[in-house]
């Protein structure tokens, strides 16, 4: 998939008031000294009530002949206007677990069909900044399946996915070549990428 036309074409500020995904607020709160002060922080107004989370990201690993490889993604994302490398993930809907919207999303993505393995603890994004979380969804694919022998993606009509696979053991070279040849190196792979280095340092 080419991703050539793919651009930010302008920035302006946007008001609360005609927001559909994120939103600002000024929080009040006190310090450890409990000196009052102020703090701004993003939004996500996309959580279903009562959920507790965001969003998933779902850990897909295929067992290879050849080693174990890592299902990934490229996409374009606006806001560092630039084609990052990705895990499936997406948010959760209303009345839906962690683990049905992995597998949900998992399906939509990439086509893959898969069953839940295990569930992180929550995590923050960037909680200096938003209160944005996820759950990361690890997920057993069985290859055997006629579904995963012939993916069919469900993407939406504003989604532009591209699905590719990398070898475990090379995921941390791959990041590296990634970046130096444009790409931006989404949190969540670079942070695996770093654990299966320092297993591998470590020798755990």
């Amino acid at each position: 998939m080419s991703f050539s036309n793919a651009k930010v074409l302008s920035t302006e500020p946007l008001d609360n008031k005609e927001a559909e995904w994120a939103k600002l607020v000024k929080l009040t709160y006190t310090d450890a000294k409990n000196q009052k002060r102020t703090w701004e922080s993003a939004e996500r107004t996309t959580r279903p009530h009562g959920s507790g989370i965001d969003g998933v990201g779902i850990v897909a690993i295929l067992d290879k002949p050849t080693g174990p490889e890592i299902v990934l993604q490229k996409q374009y994302r606006a806001p560092i206007d630039k084609v990052t490398i990705e895990v499936p993930a997406g948010l959760v809907d209303e009345g839906e677990t962690a683990e049905q919207a992995a597998i949900r999303e998992l399906k939509e993505e990439t086509g893959y069909v898969a069953k839940v393995a295990e569930t992180s603890p929550m995590m923050f994004n960037d909680p200096g900044f938003c209160n944005t979380n996820l759950r990361m969804v690890h997920v057993n694919v069985d290859m055997s399946l006629p579904e995963n022998q012939n993916l069919e993606p469900q993407l939406e009509e504003d989604e532009f996915i591209e699905v590719f696979l990398v070898p475990l053991t090379n995921l941390y070279a791959e990041c590296k070549k990634f970046e130096a040849q444009g790409y931006a190196i989404d949190a969540r792979v670079g942070t695996f990428a770093e654990g299966i280095e320092c297993a591998k340092q470590f020798k755990l």
